[in-house]
């Protein structure tokens, strides 16, 4: 989901783009955008592909079956691509027209992507790089809600 749908609801063509991105690293990882880990160390797939690109550890994302089929060079590119589309802030990911060009093979060099929108920090607190997993749970005792029956 676009940071901007899951903000403020905004609906536009650079959150469609943003779900592209997603899907095409989905396909490329063979991974679920998905969260992963414990409470205290929680990962999604854009976090996951970010750490290992950042690393400069690539050919690690590429699942096994797409790597095994000499596409490395091809895959290495969805997976920038795919960053591209899924950038924190809408103005900075390419339009569909220019990702399309990109696979077409009518764009040589790629500008380096921008860090990608972390669902884990948008958790509408106040305080930055705080998630919902650092927030108390508010619930019961028993984990049971409270509801107190109003008659018409």
């Amino acid at each position: 989901m676009a940071i901007e749908y899951g903000r403020f609801g905004i609906i536009s063509a650079e959150s469609d783009v943003f779900s592209f991105g997603v899907l095409l690293l989905e396909i490329v990882t063979g991974r679920k955008n998905i969260s992963y880990g414990s409470p205290e160390h929680v990962e999604n797939l854009l976090s996951y592909v970010w750490k290992y690109w950042k690393k400069k550890r690539i050919l690690k994302l590429i699942d096994p079956v797409l790597r095994d089929g000499g596409l490395k060079e091809a895959m290495t590119q969805c997976i920038h691509i795919g960053l591209l589309c899924v950038a924190e802030n809408a103005v900075d990911r390419p339009t569909m027209a220019a990702v399309g060009l990109i696979l077409d093979g009518h764009t040589q060099s790629l500008p380096p992507p921008s860090q990608p929108a972390f669902l884990m920090h948008i958790s509408g607190s106040t305080t930055p790089g705080t998630s919902m997993v650092d927030q108390p749970a508010v619930l019961s005792v028993d984990e049971v809600s409270l509801t107190e029956p109003y008659g018409r």
